[in-house]
């Protein structure tokens, strides 16, 4: 089976599966009885903010899930440019550790913060959360995305920003 249609036939379902229980939850917010804030995310595709944080919150779960494999990989296809795809993966090959999220690990949450945008890109601090809540350490990623096509063109090791 030719690689084209083996990623029609099996890692696209899988992205789309992945992707649709990744989606954004309604863009309101909703209150419970006591007045309670429910929890709700928002997000839009035309935003390279968002698109850099559907793809953090995906790929941690997929990895957590499944760990590596043909899923990561058409996230990786999907959201990455080529150019980075082949970076990581010197990266990789040099570090023996997730390029993506610059460990051997899993995190146990993320955030993403907006940075800045010029010349046709805008910056991105991924916030990277591991072990319990009581003793949780945090790492930081700077990503680059090309506004034109919304895809992810850089990652890499960033300090902690000031607001922390």
């Amino acid at each position: 089976m030719s690689r084209t249609r083996l990623i029609r036939r099996g890692v696209l379902p899988l992205l789309a599966l992945a992707l649709t229980a990744a989606a954004p939850a309604a863009a309101h917010q909703e209150t419970r009885a006591a007045g309670e804030s429910v929890p709700t995310r928002s997000g839009s595709p035309d935003s390279a903010v968002d698109r850099v944080a559907d793809f953090y919150g995906t790929y941690i779960d997929v990895v957590q899930d499944r760990g590596r494999g043909d899923l990561t990989d058409g996230l990786r296809e999907h959201y990455l440019t080529e150019k980075l795809r082949t970076e990581l993966d010197a990266w990789e090959r040099d570090h023996r550790a997730d390029g993506v999220l610059r460990s051997r690990e899993v995190p146990s949450s993320w955030r993403v913060t907006y940075d800045e945008s010029a010349m046709g890109h805008t910056w991105t601090t991924v916030r990277l959360s591991w072990g319990d809540a009581d003793q949780q350490r945090h790492t930081y990623l700077t990503v680059r995305s090309d506004l034109a096509t919304k895809r992810i063109s850089g990652i890499e090791t960033g300090p902690a920003p000031a607001d922390g």
